[in-house]
């Protein structure tokens, strides 16, 4: 039963975090090094992520600079931020790469909150169906191996417990985005 309890939490938590890695690629008023770092940049015949050939860096709160650590590929990391749905325009000095976030508009950010909480929903869904799974595999147990009733009716609340509290990390992830997107 603890195996079950065990490996079920271990799922919860990366659904977690894979909600908190895709929040962090969503873009907000404010410039983040994290929404560059899924882009991908030809290098040598590779695609490669954009934080693996350059250094990304926020000195201020509505700029970022890109700084390769070889000039030549300058002009691919260029073109790989053009490509992207991030809708920003890359200054190119020949040494670094200057992006000027803009603010977000009214209707962008509301498309954005809405998006957020579409992947609020989907991690909350995924959370529920390892709810099921582990409910499903503690049922199997009981009736295989002759897990008590009781045990077993203790590890569904176990199990029970341990998605209210996922669920409500996802909720709260949600509102903090929902706040850093709106905010002006």
């Amino acid at each position: 039963m603890e195996q079950v309890k065990k490996v079920t939490e271990g799922k919860m938590k990366k659904t977690v975090q894979a909600l908190v890695e895709e929040f962090n690629t969503i873009r907000t008023g404010r410039a983040s090094a994290a929404l560059f770092e899924k882009i991908q940049v030809e290098y040598y015949g590779q695609k490669v992520p954009i934080n693996q050939v350059a250094t990304i860096s926020v000195p201020e709160a509505r700029l970022v600079v890109i700084q390769p650590w070889d000039r030549s590929v300058l002009a691919e990391i260029e073109k790989a931020i053009f490509k992207s749905e991030l809708s920003v325009n890359p200054n190119n000095d020949g040494k670094v790469i200057r992006i000027n976030i803009p603010p977000l508009t009214e209707e962008r950010r509301k498309e954005l909150v809405k998006l957020t909480k579409n992947m609020a929903e989907q991690s909350r869904i995924a959370i529920r169906n390892v709810r099921r799974e582990a409910n499903e595999e503690l049922k199997k147990m009981q009736k295989s191996s002759g897990l008590s009733e009781d045990a077993s009716k203790r590890g569904i609340d176990e199990i029970q417990k341990l998605t209210d509290k996922y669920i409500n990390d996802v909720n709260d992830l949600l509102e903090k985005k929902e706040k850093e997107i709106m905010e002006v």
